[in-house]
């Protein structure tokens, strides 16, 4: 079973529903909004 099957697998599992939902709840979040568009923005701008 190649890699991308077996997390294809466990994200259709209870387990795997679970930590999906928690990662939505967590982005709708704005604190964590404005940490990830800092972090985005430190990406991009180390690449120019």
């Amino acid at each position: 079973m190649s890699l991308v099957q077996r997390i294809s697998t466990f994200l259709r599992s209870p387990r795997g529903q679970q930590l999906v939902e928690r990662g939505r709840r967590e982005l709708a979040k704005p604190e964590n909004q404005r940490k990830l568009k800092q972090l985005a923005s430190r990406l991009s701008s180390r690449r120019r």
